[in-house]
């Protein structure tokens, strides 16, 4: 089936035209015609595999039609609530495209910057707000923000709201929008906690699960290379060195470890941005808009980016440490083959990480396949880098220098 062979509005078709959405994924396929019906909805799928679309279609049709006979605005119809502002920016940049054309206006709210330019644009007839909990709240308790016309409720991400203990939060909204309303549940996994909020939330939902044995994206060839912690970033170097022209994220575990690997990329005259919660939501959307053009083809980034963020275009993605929480491989790895693309996911296992290796494929279900590397191409490697002459001490000198200098641009 194809997107034309939907009774939805020319507009709307013309705007996934020029996107290349031709055919709808699984769970757009799944999730669509109940969705249209006004059904309560639990849908559970992989990363990468549409799932904002699946809700966003249906609900921008559904309100366009409706404001074709309606003469006066009536506020704010469908809340989508997320659990990071990166997620709600993003999932606003697609409704916007998608909704190109028609009378339906989509905005979001969130936290970590000024609120007065936020509560002036509430006032121009917003149709689908997407909000982050915590600036929802403190517009609603000031005031500034009214949810007694929602009939349309979208938890996206629900799995990682509640892992960030958004779970009373989900239910004091309750208290502000109507009993009377279509609620949806959007995941990608599933367990007892997520199964008994949903469904003490809605009622008699359809629960639809596209759930393939591995829950990598069919469009990621992903391996792992045995290389020591304090030789990692020799191969980062000579891997993007090698791949001049590739879009490539690297995941570190901490704020300290992307500064580190950062001035370390530095020293060897390969330019990169990095990505963690240290850093503020304006710089942090700067970033990410730098790494989205054409400019700088490498971003060293912490965990804030695995969960949801479509980055177009990510070649390759590099686990430069494994990640202690074996779900979020997973969710790493999935920022690259997007949609209909393809890509490749290389992980650094140290000897010291091999646990977390074995808790790795114990999630996915299989040994992943290991790329060997030569003892002597693993020497020349080390030894042909800029980088390799400098000491333990020259390292963590400047690695300090890095973080001082940061410090200072941030108090600016």
């Amino acid at each position: 089936m194809k997107f034309d062979d939907y009774h939805f509005a020319p507009e709307i078709k013309r705007s996934l035209a020029k996107l290349n959405f031709r055919r709808p994924t699984d769970i757009q396929y799944k999730s669509i015609p109940h969705i249209l019906k006004g059904e309560d909805l639990l849908a559970i799928a992989q990363t990468g595999t549409g799932k904002t679309a699946a809700f966003a279609i249906p609900v921008i049709h559904h309100l366009h039609s409706r404001k074709l006979n309606q003469r006066r605005p009536d506020g704010i119809k469908c809340l989508i609530m997320v659990p990071t502002r990166e997620l709600a920016i993003q999932i606003t940049e697609v409704i916007k495209t998608i909704a190109s054309g028609t009378r339906v206006k989509a905005y979001c709210i969130f936290g970590g910057v000024e609120q007065e330019a936020q509560i002036a644009r509430l006032q121009a007839n917003i149709d689908i707000l997407v909000v982050t909990p915590g600036r929802m709240f403190d517009l609603v308790s000031q005031g500034h923000l009214r949810l007694n016309r929602v009939e349309i409720l979208v938890l996206d991400e629900a799995d990682h709201m509640l892992d960030l203990g958004f779970i009373k939060d989900i239910r004091d909204l309750m208290r502000h929008i109507p009993k009377k309303r279509q609620t949806l549940f959007f995941s990608a996994t599933i367990d007892e906690k997520i199964k008994k909020l949903a469904y003490s939330l809605v009622k008699k939902p359809i629960r639809i699960q596209i759930s393939p044995k591995d829950p990598v994206s069919k469009n990621v060839d992903h391996a792992v290379s045995f290389i020591e912690m304090d030789d990692k970033r020799f191969f980062l170097e000579r891997f993007i060195k090698d791949h001049p022209d590739a879009k490539v994220l690297v995941f570190v575990r901490t704020k300290v470890r992307a500064e580190r690997v950062q001035k370390a990329m530095s020293r060897v005259a390969v330019e990169s941005l990095t990505l963690h919660g240290g850093i503020d939501q304006k710089d942090r959307l700067e970033i990410l808009q730098k790494f989205k053009g054409s400019g700088i083809s490498l971003l060293i980034a912490t965990d804030v980016t695995a969960r949801g963020i479509d980055i177009p275009n990510v070649n390759f993605v590099i686990n430069y440490d494994l990640p202690e929480q074996a779900e979020n491989y997973v969710h790493r790895i999935g920022r690259t083959g997007r949609g209909n693309q393809r890509g490749k996911a290389i992980s650094f296992c140290s000897t010291d990480e091999k646990d977390l290796l074995a808790a790795i494929e114990d999630y996915v279900g299989y040994h992943i396949t290991a790329d060997d590397i030569e003892k002597k191409t693993y020497q020349n490697i080390v030894e042909l880098s800029d980088d390799s002459n400098l000491s333990l001490k020259d390292l963590m000198k400047n690695t300090e220098e890095l973080l001082k200098s940061k410090k200072k641009k941030f108090k600016k």
